[in-house]
């Protein structure tokens, strides 16, 4: 009689070992199938994102209601039920800053409509050309193009102070250029080329100067990104300052690049938060990662409570012309939720770092004032930068 053979069982499609678990133990392949409906990579798309599960559920209430409470559970060692600080903080932060933007900036103008942007390749050109006959002839041609531009009759005038930025961002490219060359710089342009309002302070004031930046130990594209930055703040900062109808133009656009660089701007700020925390409470003995838990469970409470407030507002702009009490109802919830956000932190770092209430209201005190300075230059310097967008 032949002999019966057992069956070897699920083969590893990568190499053909035996498998004995969800993945080869010889090469390291999963099991998995990459090759899977449109629903199933959308809900491993949600949990690799959020682990969008009953996680949701076991942390979000905690969160907002007790303060404390995750920290010292992720303390004990009790952390699969919940989601992961830093990936909560993240989310959130995301979320609050994208309808913070939503609500500050209600309307937005196509920049590439009309003209408004030059291209990259324009500015390329200029600094591609050889001679500065060549740099005024491409200047020449492109301001004619956006000159053309401006002067459509169904312009509207915060396209045309648009164009008016392009052409001094395309001035000052030139003018680099002709630096770099050792030829005479283009002069200043007029009001008609600018688009802006006369300015009060003389032809040779620092927003009419070309922009140039000579950085030895810079690389050229970093020098030219930074002399674009600048061109760019110049400008912003002229039609803020001049007024006129590319004034509220130069204010979204600041708005615009502000938040665009917020979420980076308090992702640094969280580890120096932390390193707060462990300067109070050195003698506490608790390590460096603990303070970073706190500051990211802290930080998530306050974009959760950004974010129910910026949901709220939305709720209250559209109910309140038909619902004046429901308007009401929720202007009281915002007033309770603005109270909450400090009452929660406060008692979050009694529960965390068992002291009294009278060291935990002088740290507490302590560390917000030198958080809000440094949390006040960080958003100094995203404010400059946004003023570069």
């Amino acid at each position: 009689m032949n002999q019966l053979t057992p069956s070897p069982g699920l083969l590893c499609a990568n190499c053909g070992e035996a498998l004995q678990g969800e993945f080869c133990h010889a090469c390291g392949q999963s099991i998995r199938s990459v090759i899977k409906p449109v629903s199933h990579m959308l809900e491993d798309a949600g949990d690799l994102f959020f682990h969008m599960d009953e996680r949701i559920v076991h942390t979000l209430p905690p969160l907002y209601t007790k303060p404390g409470f995750l920290t010292l559970e992720y303390f004990s060692g009790r952390r699969v039920r919940y989601i992961a600080p830093f990936r909560l903080m993240f989310v959130f932060c995301l979320l609050a800053f994208f309808f913070m933007h939503l609500a500050i900036s209600d309307t937005h103008l196509d920049e590439g409509l009309y003209g408004a942007k030059p291209a990259k390749d324009d500015v390329a050109a200029l600094h591609a050309a050889d001679t500065a006959d060549e740099v005024r002839k491409i200047y020449q041609g492109q301001m004619e193009e956006l000159d053309a531009a401006k002067a459509e009759p169904n312009v509207p005038d915060a396209a045309k102070a648009a164009i008016g930025l392009s052409q001094q961002v395309v001035r000052d490219a030139a003018n680099r250029r002709l630096a770099e060359l050792k030829a005479e710089p283009i002069a200043p342009g007029t009001n008609a080329e600018t688009g802006l309002a006369p300015r009060k302070a003389d032809e040779d004031s620092w927003f009419s100067r070309p922009t140039t930046v000579d950085i030895a130990w810079l690389p050229d594209v970093m020098t030219r990104r930074l002399a674009l930055g600048i061109a760019h703040f110049k400008a912003n900062i002229a039609q803020v300052m001049d007024g006129g109808p590319g004034k509220s133009e130069a204010i979204r656009r600041i708005i615009e690049g502000f938040f665009s660089v917020l979420p980076q701007t308090l992702l640094v700020m969280i580890p120096v938060f932390a390193l707060i925390l462990k300067l109070f409470y050195v003698f506490k003995r608790r390590l460096y990662m603990e303070h970073v838990i706190v500051a990211l469970h802290s930080h998530a409470f306050l974009f959760i409570s950004l974010l129910g407030l910026m949901l709220l507002g939305f709720a209250k702009h559209a109910i309140e012309p038909h619902v004046a009490l429901a308007g009401k109802a929720i202007g009281l919830v915002q007033a309770a939720m603005w109270v909450w956000m400090p009452v929660y932190l406060l008692i979050m770092q009694k529960r965390v770092y068992r002291q009294g209430w009278p060291m935990t209201l002088l740290k507490y005190w302590l560390i917000g004032s030198v958080y809000f300075w440094l949390l006040l230059f960080a958003l100094s310097v995203a404010a400059l930068i946004g003023a570069a967008h």
